[in-house]
Formats: C-alpha cells, sequence, structure tokens
C-alpha cells in the first residue's frame, strides 16, 4: 500500500446557491469546472404569471432585468425580433437561448442598462417595455423617462420568499459542510438572514463567507455575524464566480491571501 493511502481526502471548498432552480444549474456547472461543490437551495420560487399575448405595437425594444422575466417574456409573445436589452451576461444568454435574434448586455445593474439604452436607441423611435416581476431592484424607470424615453413596466411573474430552509441545508448549516453562501440580490440576503435566525443557526454563520453580487446585497447580510463579507468586483456573475475561487484557493493555500 503506498504512503499516504488512508490519509483522508481533503474536504471541497462548497457553497450554498440560493438562485432558483433555472438558474442554478448553469451556475452549479460554472463552480464545477473550478473545483467548488454546491449545496442548491432555492429562495426564490418562480410563478409566471398567464395573461394575453403582450400588445408590442409602438414598441422599439424590451428590457429585461432578470433571467425569469426572459423566461416569462418568452411565454406572452412570439415575437424574437425586437432588440432586447438585458441587466447582465447571464440574462442576455437566457434570451439567446429562448431565440431572441438582437440581445445585447449591459454586463452591470440596473444603472448599466439605463445607460446603455440611452446610448443606443433615441426615445423619438418608440416606447421601451420593461419585462418585470412583482418585485424591483432599482428604479429603471425613472432614468429612462428622464432621458425622454416611454417606459412601460409588465409585470410577467412573481417571485415567492422560501419560508423554510430544507433539511439538506439545515444539516449542511449545522455540519460544518459549508464554506459559504451566494447571494444574488437584496431580497434573497433578507432572506437567507431571516431563516437561518429562525432555524436557530445564525452562529453558524460566523463560519461561511458571504459572497455578495453587489454592495447593496452586502448591506442586507448585516444583522448576523459572518468569517468574511466577500462582494463582487462588478455585479456579475462572472464576478462573483471569481470571488468564490479566489476565496476557496486562499483556503486551500494555493492562492494569494485577500486584502482586507
Amino acid at each position: 500500500m503506498r504512503a499516504g493511502a488512508n490519509a483522508a481526502a481533503p474536504r471541497l471548498f462548497t457553497v450554498l446557491i440560493t438562485r432558483p432552480d433555472a438558474d442554478a444549474g448553469p451556475l452549479a456547472a460554472a463552480l464545477a469546472a473550478s473545483g467548488i461543490a454546491v449545496v442548491r437551495e432555492p429562495l426564490l420560487l418562480i410563478d409566471f404569471l398567464p395573461g394575453p399575448p403582450l400588445v408590442l405595437a409602438g414598441v422599439q425594444a424590451i428590457l429585461a432585468t432578470s433571467a425569469n422575466g426572459v423566461r416569462a417574456l418568452g411565454l406572452r409573445t412570439d415575437c424574437r425580433m425586437l432588440p432586447l436589452f438585458a441587466v447582465g451576461d447571464a440574462t442576455a444568454r437566457e434570451a439567446r437561448g429562448l431565440g431572441f435574434a438582437a440581445v445585447e448586455s449591459a454586463s452591470g445593474d440596473v444603472a448599466a442598462l439605463a445607460k446603455l439604452v440611452c446610448a443606443r436607441l433615441d426615445p423619438a423611435h418608440g416606447a421601451l417595455l420593461h419585462a418585470a416581476g412583482t418585485a424591483l431592484a432599482g428604479d429603471l424607470a425613472a432614468g429612462l423617462t428622464a432621458a425622454g424615453f416611454a417606459c412601460r413596466r409588465e409585470v410577467l411573474y412573481r417571485a415567492r420568499t422560501a419560508e423554510t430552509l430544507s433539511p439538506a441545508a439545515v444539516a449542511a448549516l449545522r455540519g460544518g459542510a459549508l464554506a459559504g453562501v451566494l447571494l444574488y440580490s437584496p431580497r434573497t440576503a433578507a432572506t437567507f438572514v431571516r431563516l437561518v435566525m429562525a432555524a436557530g443557526l445564525a452562529t453558524h454563520c460566523g463560519r461561511l463567507h458571504a459572497f455578495c453580487l453587489s454592495a447593496a446585497v452586502a448591506a442586507a447580510v448585516s444583522d448576523v455575524t459572518w468569517k468574511a463579507v466577500v462582494t463582487a468586483a462588478v455585479p456579475t456573475e462572472s464576478a462573483l464566480i471569481a470571488a468564490v475561487v479566489r476565496t476557496a484557493a486562499e483556503v486551500s493555500g494555493t492562492g494569494p491571501k485577500m486584502r482586507s
């Protein structure tokens, strides 16, 4: 027998991903490609709202601030030829996958999306349709209206927050299997904090890294104590994944120490 054959295998850096089911698969695959293990715990449950086909007469472009908005949009119209402006790359990928022909990503937040739209479009050429949910992150319409655009918000889906943590998530938290949790929105972050407190598990966050998509998300986790709060360099999924990979390398001793 070779020396060291009985040594325990090193534990994988494992994170809890809180994205809705439809988004969790691609995220888990991207993390796995970098050697990161995941536990899935969707904290937002998506309901697509029924309704008649959307009226697109007079609309020059569609705005999408989430992949779920794109999915809901695809259920309410067969039109795929109008330009679609997406808040980020993951939303843009979803739109292309559903057959939208002219998709451009702002690779950021709603402020970046408004800036991109103002640079590309002319208010005189028609209205903008925002494929939205019942809850909004940021005020996209305000900046566009100030620039002279007519912006029509269509509420196409509802995101409900989870009421409890799953047994698998509770076991992972109690057992110390997790190194971190990925949080994409202030609403999701606040939901996670509420649920760990309700389950009596808030003290376990002291062993976790809170990986936050933006400063607004990081602010929403401040009611509990963490090992560290790590905010993505820019509010994109690729930047958040990079932050997880960088932290995992530091923890394992294979990468440079992060600056505080």
